[in-house]
């Protein structure tokens, strides 16, 4: 027997995994049924008893078979929508109230994106899917993108298809082949649903042709045009995986059988997406250290924080990571030379965080509990990783050149971030101002290298290359969040808002860079125009209104204040203090 036999979901979750952004999604009406939309089927028997009722008809048991007895005919969606409606606005109208959530539906949680939707979202959002095909006129999916920070490119018209995003640059491409529902152009009559507009077929021969395929609650009855599509897509390279409730039907398995379909039975949408997207998740954690050999290191941590009789023993375990790493650092994957690709710079990244995520984890402890005689220690770290990239790199891709320090950048914004939680202001700033020797260059402060855009591989332009994060006002800043809300559950402790601990940490680091700049200068720039102060490194908080807000507030309390000037920040100077904030409100303003 096989070890896949009768486990098609972990087949497909290799082939997920293994291929990234290769498979499709295709959805039908079974995914929006479950978020209690109703089928056409449904729709098409609540509008029977609607004109019934309107003409004087007693309510009926089985307005089926009423329907029948009254024209002789089985009902049909199609031929009640153009009996009604002669055009695709009243369509449109009429199904409008089917699919908008009302006030009651909200509070009741239905017409909402369900389980299986935020599971394609995260897979979306993981680079794993980048294209998904509807028949549904819905907003689900959309919103459920939307919810993990992806504006999707929306196809929902032939006249969207002509201005769109190309499919190849779009970091998620969700075509409507049959509309919006707040479209006047949604196909729902057979006559609409027998043949696509060209452009549609095109872009359809491509998919098929291009991509691997999941398909999910789409029958293969009713719409001519996309088995058309099917039938018609001569090419194999990558398999189909159609899931199935109960039994095949006539309609769908042909096909099955004409595309070599592997068939998975499910029991519902929610639980196969919400299985495949763990497994997937799972398949991509074991490529990255042993966890459990990670929460050793972190408990040792913990241990040897504990008792000051073992800071040998620290300084040891530290040593022994650190090395680890800078050996890794030399396998041939992390080499600066070679051909630029945003796979490649998405690949290379999950390399650096798989080989730095137990070091930055173990300094984040650090950060969160020790008492400041670690802090030597973590600077030599990161002088020692941050040295090992710019020394031994030679010749290479300027990109790759540029992100060999990105474990440096995140030790540095691990223990930052730890000594935020804590509220070490004083070793906060050390960090920050520490100078780090440079073999070829003047030495620099440690947030003057590796802080944001001042490190030169935090450019806007590079990581918009990460899936997800494209259109994103501060794509590293945004990442670097992403990341740390994972990493720093084993060292930031229940902070209540992790969001605003990690723009905390950002928006003084922006204060320490700030201090570089003059106060007397400042002031008369502030005199002199609206525009801002200076230049420096602003993350997230210059566009999160919320958090701009509390933390603007935090740094006009005098307890904040006097304890931040204390602690050396803006030169322990109230009037520099209070130029980084206005020149923080005009960078906000400006990014706004």
């Amino acid at each position: 027997m096989s070890l896949l036999s009768n486990d098609p979901i972990t087949q497909l979750s290799f082939s997920l995994f293994e291929n990234k952004g290769i498979f499709a999604v295709l959805l039908g009406s079974g995914l929006s049924r479950a978020a209690e939309i109703p089928t056409g089927w449904e729709i098409t028997i609540d509008l029977i008893r609607r004109i019934a009722l309107a003409q004087g008809a007693e309510n009926q048991q089985d307005w089926v078979k009423w329907y029948h007895n009254k024209t002789g005919k089985d009902p049909s969606y199609s031929a009640l929508l153009e009996d009604l409606a002669s055009s695709p606005g009243e369509r449109r109208a009429i199904l409008h109230n089917y699919i908008e959530p009302s006030e009651i539906d909200l509070e009741e949680w239905r017409k909402i994106p369900t389980v299986a939707h935020h599971a394609i979202a995260a897979l979306v959002r993981a680079g794993y899917i980048r294209v998904i095909i509807t028949t549904n006129f819905d907003r689900l999916i959309e919103n459920a993108l939307r919810d993990q920070g992806i504006e999707p490119t929306v196809i929902a018209s032939p006249d969207a298809l002509s201005g769109a995003e190309p499919l190849t640059h779009s970091a998620c491409y969700l075509l409507k082949l049959h509309g919006d529902y707040k479209d006047a152009r949604i196909l729902n009559t057979d006559s609409e649903l027998n043949e696509y507009p060209d452009p549609y077929n095109t872009l359809l021969d491509r998919i098929f042709d291009e991509h691997g395929l999941i398909v999910c609650g789409w029958s293969g009855e009713w719409d001519h045009a996309l088995r058309s599509a099917f039938l018609r897509a001569p090419n194999r390279r990558y398999p189909i995986y159609w899931t199935i409730r109960n039994q095949l039907n006539n309609a769908t398995e042909d096909l099955v059988k004409h595309r070599k379909a592997r068939v998975i039975p499910i029991a519902e949408a929610d639980t196969f997406f919400t299985e495949l997207q763990q497994r997937v998740e799972t398949l991509e954690q074991n490529q990255r250290q042993n966890p459990f050999s990670v929460e050793l290191l972190l408990n040792s941590v913990k241990r040897y924080l504990a008792k000051p009789e073992y800071r040998i023993q620290l300084d040891e375990l530290f040593t022994q990571e650190t090395d680890r790493m800078i050996v890794q650092m030399e396998l041939p994957e992390f080499a600066p030379q070679g051909s630029w690709s945003k796979e490649e710079f998405r690949l290379r990244i999950q390399r650096y965080e798989s080989a730095a995520e137990p070091l930055a984890k173990m300094v984040g402890i650090l950060g969160r509990w020790g008492d400041d005689s670690e802090l030597r220690l973590v600077l030599d770290i990161i002088n020692t990783l941050y040295s090992h990239a710019e020394n031994s790199a030679g010749g290479g891709l300027v990109p790759w050149l540029n992100i060999r320090s990105y474990p440096a950048v995140l030790v540095f914004t691990a223990y930052g971030i730890g000594l935020t939680r804590a509220q070490r202001w004083s070793t906060l700033h050390t960090l920050f101002t520490t100078s780090i020797t440079r073999e070829h260059y003047d030495p620099k402060r440690v947030v003057d290298l590796l802080f944001l855009e001042a490190w030169e591989g935090g450019t806007k332009e590079l990581w918009e290359n990460i899936s997800g994060f494209e259109r994103r006002h501060t794509p590293f800043s945004d990442y670097l969040l992403a990341l740390f809300t994972d990493w720093g559950k084993s060292f930031s402790g229940l902070s209540g808002d992790f969001v605003l601990l990690y723009e905390r940490f950002e928006c003084l680091a922006s204060l320490a860079y700030f201090e570089r700049e003059d106060a007397a200068s400042m002031q008369a720039a502030a005199s002199a125009n609206d525009r801002e102060l200076a230049w420096m490194p602003i993350g997230r908080v210059g566009w999160d209104k919320q958090n701009l807000k509390k933390l603007i507030q935090e740094l006009q309390t005098n307890e904040i204040t006097t304890a931040l000037l204390q602690a050396s920040f803006a030169k322990a100077n109230s009037g520099l203090l209070e130029l980084f904030v206005d020149n923080l409100i005009r960078h906000a303003r400006r990014m706004y």
